[in-house]
């Protein structure tokens, strides 16, 4: 019996994150750098008997079943999954949830700002595409994925990380005020994207967060019409274009300064954006050569972006983990967006 088998790439948001949020996105258009790197969101499917459900999450060590008749009774602990299955079987499958086990992983931790929330659902929406048989195009793909978790779901956030994980690679997106979504794939150097990964350091100081309460307070504050968030956001727009010229020709301390200038914007949009952990990361990272950094995602915990003198890796490494706890990881870019595909089980 063959399953189904879907994964989609985890996201490093360069510049831009916030402007991809309502309503600043639809008033003023989003613009977002991002790039892939080789850590996924995992999605299997496996068919069961007539009229029954079942989710394995083994990173949440969880495992659950019904019949697919009280589906609803998972949606407190599988708010995602319900989601994603709910609306792929009524689109795809005769209005009817489809009899299947579908077992999920993720590279990283819930909040860790890479995007993992948004990227499980992309490599769900895949594999069960695959399963119903459908070909579905990238865009309609990123689409349909950023539908499900903010309708049917109805969690915060903007589209960013949808459209990164379905398309892959170092991407240049845009958001028109009419709603369209232009995805731009950016011809990075070989080297330039070596010397950008050696410089690369991701830190994790073992707090995950909720990036709903930020992304609202930055939703209110633009809806207010407050002029210090909507300028910061302005400027971190700017920084998206800046950065990705940076980017096209090379030059690393560029953006180095670009990342930089991003996060002092980005904590000007909601207070809750920084924290003192963050602030003591940041500095301890500073004094032993790091260039910039930044919060990946939407701020107040997750992983940190930095960029280090590639001569000085371990020490920031070292001085991080002694001084602040947490892990020090590696990040390597990678080209392919999200894949789905048939194996004998």
């Amino acid at each position: 019996m063959d399953i189904v088998r879907g994964r989609a790439p985890l996201r490093l948001g360069l510049a831009g994150g916030g402007t991809d949020v309502s309503p600043y996105s639809e008033l003023y258009g989003g613009r977002v750098l991002n790039a892939t790197i080789g850590r996924y969101a995992y999605a299997t499917v496996t068919p069961l008997k007539k009229g029954s459900i079942e989710f394995h999450s083994p990173d949440r060590e969880m495992t659950n079943a019904v019949d697919t008749s009280d589906l609803d009774v998972l949606s407190s602990d599988y708010r995602l999954h319900v989601a994603v299955l709910k609306r792929m079987g009524t689109q795809f499958g005769g209005g009817e949830i489809p009899s299947i086990r579908l077992s999920t992983q993720v590279d990283a931790p819930p909040g860790s700002g890479l995007g993992s929330s948004s990227t499980l659902v992309v490599a769900m929406t895949v594999a069960l595409a695959e399963y119903f048989g459908v070909s579905l195009g990238a865009y309609e793909t990123a689409r349909l994925a950023w539908e499900i978790e903010r309708t049917e779901a109805g969690l915060e956030g903007g589209w960013q990380d949808q459209y990164a994980a379905t398309f892959g690679g170092v991407n240049y997106i845009e958001s028109r005020q009419d709603g369209r979504m232009i995805v731009n794939p950016l011809r990075v150097r070989p080297e330039v994207l070596a010397e950008l990964e050696a410089s690369l350091l991701l830190y994790f100081g073992g707090v995950s967060r909720s990036s709903a309460a930020v992304i609202s307070e930055q939703r209110s504050r633009v809806e207010s019409g407050d002029v210090n968030a909507i300028e910061a956001t302005h400027a971190i727009r700017r920084e998206a274009e800046t950065m990705k010229d940076h980017l096209v020709r090379g030059d690393i301390e560029g953006i180095a300064t670009s990342l930089r200038e991003g996060w002092e914007q980005k904590k000007k949009i909601a207070s809750r954006v920084g924290t003192p952990e963050i602030a003591r990361a940041y500095e301890v990272a500073e004094a032993h050569g790091m260039r910039a950094g930044k919060v990946s995602g939407a701020g107040g915990g997750g992983f940190m972006m930095l960029i280090v003198d590639p001569e000085r890796r371990l020490e920031v490494a070292r001085a991080l983990q002694e001084e602040c706890g947490g892990s020090v990881s590696e990040a390597h870019f990678v080209q392919t967006g999200a894949a789905a595909w048939r194996t004998q089980r």
